[in-house]
């Protein structure tokens, strides 16, 4: 074979195995334009810092009720309060990704290395806290596939995502920033509404 004929090779051959390696793991869909998206998300994901208050509904086979959310977030610590849901009093889940502390009014506190294990063991949750990070900024997670539907201002309508069905119902405008206001996740055996009348979006770097 001539030898730049097997340089071409090579070269195609690395180019798709880089495609491959970087591909997308966002299968898009809707009426919003890809590339306003794009600009969307570029704007959204530095934000690694916020505090959040509204309310939140949740139905579990367990338990049914309502109550309030405060979510103080700063880059890899959580610090995720509910009052009253489930009739359980204040609940309050905090550390990292590596080490959480789960409190809750009347029983206790309780530490695992996860926020999924200690919901699943305590409250029988299957909660993927992890990706709440993301998908409460009306991002998809970056660590598995998932399936995306834009509205027509180019932003998550619908998020299909590890078992979940996400819903976006409306957004809010804090600081330039546009985020969800009101989000319908649904998986699990698990229906939660959240409704977040105040959003204070940060960004606090490295």
């Amino acid at each position: 074979m001539h030898p730049s004929r097997t340089l071409l090779i090579a070269l195609l051959s690395l180019l798709l195995a880089g495609c491959a390696g970087l591909g997308p793991r966002e299968a898009v869909e809707g009426t919003g334009n890809m590339q306003d998206w794009q600009i969307h998300k570029g704007r959204i994901t530095p934000l690694d810092g916020w505090q959040v208050s509204g309310k939140i509904g949740i139905r579990a086979p367990r338990d049914s009720g309502s109550g309030t959310l405060f979510w103080l977030q700063r880059q890899d610590y959580f610090d995720i309060r509910l009052s009253g849901p489930l009739g359980r009093g204040a609940t309050r889940l905090t550390g990292r990704a590596d080490a959480v502390s789960l409190e809750i009014a009347g029983e206790g506190r309780f530490e695992a290395s996860s926020p999924e294990e200690l919901l699943a063991e305590r409250l029988g949750w299957q909660l993927p806290v992890s990706n709440l990070f993301w998908w409460v900024r009306g991002l998809p997670s970056p660590d598995s596939r998932s399936r995306l539907s834009l509205d027509g201002d180019s932003r998550l309508q619908r998020l299909a995502q590890d078992g979940w069905e996400v819903q976006y119902l409306s957004y809010i405008e804090q600081n330039g920033y546009h985020l969800p206001e009101r989000i319908r996740l649904q998986g699990h055996d698990l229906q939660i509404t959240l409704v977040i009348k105040d959003w204070q979006p940060r960004q606090l770097g490295h």
